[in-house]
């Protein structure tokens, strides 16, 4: 008697969609290799358990808000030849967000900050944080939303609690006065809890100069800085315009396609 057709109902209705999509495969292993019923049972929960954390993994990285997925795996190196590799591999284990130790990646535009930034938080998604990466105008803008809303305490502690914030281009535009006073309570609220990753074209000496009023504003960056891995990332920008030469060429060969067509 063949066991399957009745199981499979059972199984969906317990939620364990896992087990119907690899029961036929693994039993048929179990019989094949002779497996002991506890090693049988111990498949089968395995593949359970794996498909369930991809799919967490995967609604972890949709509401991180990442417009690409990066990784460190894919960043070039070969650019920035006076980076610590070394560094990079220790942050790529996520311990900085168990410490929590914040993360200030600075340098100029197109060395891949925002790259590193998110690849980071890759790496945190997949150890099981979750993430949530916006620019300081989607952030502070969607506490002043709440604000008007009459839900931005609820909003406030979504922010604080979220194991890893990502504030990208960081004091690229001036922040408003109202926006300067929600970020130092955000970042005070976060301090020596929870785990900021910020990138940034300018050094963190100068952020505190950056603000309309100085004296928040070093309070604010005194605690990003704090126990922070400061990573500067120097080199040529990777966002360099095509030479006329590869433009003619690319031009030689649409026309070729278009001759094909």
């Amino acid at each position: 008697m063949n066991p399957l057709p009745e199981l499979v109902p059972m199984l969906k209705k317990l939620h364990l969609l896992g087990l119907v999509d690899s029961l036929e495969r693994r039993n048929r292993e179990a019989l094949e290799q002779k497996l002991a019923y506890t090693e049988f049972l111990s498949l089968l929960i395995s593949d359970e358990v794996a498909r369930r954390e991809r799919g967490l993994l995967t609604q972890r990285l949709k509401r991180a808000g990442f417009r690409q997925e990066k990784t460190i795996e894919t960043f070039d190196f070969s650019r920035l030849p006076h980076v610590d590799r070394r560094l990079f591999s220790e942050l790529d284990t996520a311990n900085f967000v168990r410490e929590p130790a914040n993360v200030l990646l600075v340098g100029p535009c197109g060395v891949g900050k925002s790259h590193v930034a998110q690849a980071l938080g890759h790496a945190a998604a997949r150890e099981g944080h979750d993430v949530l990466m916006a620019t300081p105008a989607q952030l502070l803008g969607s506490l002043q939303a709440a604000r008007a809303t009459l839900t931005y305490d609820r909003r406030f502690q979504t922010l604080c609690k979220v194991p890893l914030l990502i504030v990208d281009d960081f004091l690229l535009k001036p922040l408003p006065a109202s926006q300067e006073e929600d970020l130092h309570d955000l970042v005070s609220e976060r301090y020596e809890k929870k785990t900021t990753i910020i990138t940034s074209n300018l050094h963190p000496d100068e952020w505190g100069q950056a603000f309309a009023n100085r004296l928040l504003g070093e309070a604010t960056v005194d605690r990003l800085r704090h126990n922070a891995y400061v990573v500067v990332l120097e080199g040529p920008s990777y966002r360099m315009p095509r030479s006329s030469a590869s433009v003619a060429d690319e031009g030689k060969n649409a026309s070729k396609k278009e001759v094909k067509v």
